[in-house]
């Protein structure tokens, strides 16, 4: 074992962050294994996600679904639904296919190697590594943000993220130790997140200190490097939220494939970088309420919000929801505003 790795797990074994899916240094001595399944949903949900914000959804997602065959005898909506407000839905998609694959292949059980888990569906090489190492302590060089900037400040290298991921994946790869793997890999991401930040790093208390090539030149939080991003373009849509004289609302399921696909959400129009009109789904007094804005990965979104209260007959597109069937927590984040909008008009 490295001496880098040597130190950081002694300070792991004092400092490792409290998470629900995760067994303590003391208790993996003792013998205590990590549940796979565990391990696998909190990588899935913690992609581009903040621990903070994952910690109340993995909770729901493991007293609702309590093992992978449960999770993939559940129903499609119901497990896009509890997903709603995390965001990336095709995470929620892929965890359904991943489950499935598990249960119905592979009797319930994940296989404990990086090239078996980088077979099953939604499963990229960050999240292979990350499972291989933390649920079965195989030797896998886990790569996230934490541990890029960690790599980059610590050697200090100069090419911007992304070309200079293969390089900080290397010099990863060059400090992971042979045992202890899962503590390691954890104990390297708890070292980016707590004292290796962004910003303001605190370099004093850090267990790399004396090594520290960034901290050595005095310039170790300018790192990593960064390509400039393109600006974001800003596309334009229109949502319509029907009313019935029973309070009844009108909802369709987006397609599977796509940005929200297959969550609920209101009938509207394609979103595009031009003015957008937008057919209403049925017959109203329609009205224009509000705008509401949200940011994706790779677009601003403004949609203009239409609201036809009273309306009667078929729609062309959807189905009416009683307002006991609907709650607007089953919506993607954009929707919920939509609402929040026609709630406040």
């Amino acid at each position: 074992m490295t001496q880098q790795a040597d130190v950081l797990l002694d300070w792991y074994d004092i400092h490792a962050r409290e998470m629900p899916w995760r067994v303590s240094p003391l208790d993996r001595k003792a013998g205590v294994l990590p549940d796979p399944y565990h391990i696998w949903m909190s990588e899935v949900m913690l992609q581009q996600t903040t621990v903070a914000a994952v910690k109340d959804y993995f909770r729901k997602f493991v007293a609702r679904w309590p093992t992978v065959t449960d999770l993939a005898d559940a129903q499609d909506g119901d497990v896009m639904a509890a997903w709603a407000g995390l965001g990336y839905y095709a995470r929620a998609r892929n965890l359904l296919k991943c489950a499935r694959v598990v249960a119905s292949d592979l009797d319930g059980v994940f296989p404990d190697s990086y090239e078996a888990l980088l077979k099953l569906p939604g499963i990229g090489p960050y999240t292979a590594a990350a499972v291989a190492s933390i649920a079965f302590d195989r030797r896998a060089v886990v790569l996230d943000g934490n541990v890029e900037r960690v790599m980059a400040r610590y050697y200090r290298v100069e090419e911007p993220l992304p070309a200079s991921k293969e390089v900080l994946r290397g010099l990863a790869d060059g400090l992971t130790p042979n045992e202890r793997c899962g503590d390691y890999a954890q104990a390297v991401m708890d070292l980016g997140a707590t004292i290796c930040t962004p910003r303001s790093p605190a370099c004093g208390i850090c267990p790399w200190l004396e090594n520290c090539e960034g901290r050595k030149a005095g310039d170790g939080a300018t790192f990593p490097r960064k390509t400039p991003k393109k600006p974001k373009p800003v596309r334009q849509g229109v949502a319509f939220v029907a009313i019935r004289v029973d309070g009844a609302v009108l909802i369709e399921r987006r397609p599977d494939k796509g940005l929200l696909g297959g969550m609920l959400g209101w009938p509207g129009s394609e979103w595009r970088e031009e003015p957008v009109q937008g057919e209403p789904p049925m017959d109203g007094d329609w009205r224009e309420v509000g705008e509401v804005r949200h940011t994706f990965t790779h677009f601003h979104l403004e949609l203009a919000v239409f609201v036809a209260e009273g309306v009667a007959g078929d729609p062309l597109v959807g189905s009416f929801l009683s307002r006991d069937q609907f709650s607007p927590t089953d919506l993607p984040t954009v929707m919920r505003k939509v609402w929040d909008v026609v709630v406040k008009r």
